[in-house]
């Protein structure tokens, strides 16, 4: 791809093709979402620049606790991952970012590229959950089954609220 208006028209039909939901902020700036499953959607912007088309999307605020542990889990992720990699912002959110050349940018690598955003944000949620928020997560828990309400969407983080120690590390990879 030669030119910024080339690359978003790439954008622009590649996204179509992919049947994903989007919309261009303003030119040259698409914001995707992208349906999962154990994070329900990621939002995710493609900005096209003169020398590069920047990736990024949110993935969870920032923790309540066990600040370090989080991050030393997402920067031991970086190595492995393709395209894009965690990053927590100045209040400690964390998002998943990346930069491409528009000239290696094809079909394929837009879907390449926003499967990896996917499939890290989705992967990530509930290691980040279990590691940032479990005490929250027990909160939850208590409050909803002391007002007899469904505790089914907190099912993925049976183990915690079973644990012994509430202090203990959730998982331990």
């Amino acid at each position: 791809m030669s030119s910024q208006n080339e690359v978003a028209d790439l954008l622009r039909h590649e996204l179509d093709a992919l049947e994903l939901d989007w919309t261009e902020a303003r030119p040259g700036l698409f914001v995707v979402t992208l349906p999962g499953t154990k994070k329900l959607s990621t939002t995710c912007s493609l900005a096209v620049g003169a020398h590069s088309v920047t990736v990024n999307a949110f993935v969870a605020r920032r923790p309540d606790e066990n600040h370090e542990v989080v991050y030393r889990w997402l920067l031991e992720r970086n190595a492995r991952m393709y395209g894009v990699s965690f990053m927590v912002d100045k209040l400690g959110d964390i998002y998943l970012t990346g930069r491409v050349s528009p000239k290696a940018l094809d079909a394929a690598e837009i879907d390449r590229l926003l499967g990896s955003v996917l499939e890290y944000a989705d992967g990530a949620f509930n290691p980040i959950l279990e590691r940032g928020f479990a005490s929250s997560i027990r909160k939850e828990h208590a409050w909803r089954v002391s007002r007899g309400e469904s505790t089914a969407n907190l099912d993925a983080f049976r183990h915690l609220l079973d644990a012994a120690d509430p202090t203990a590390d959730p998982v331990d990879n």
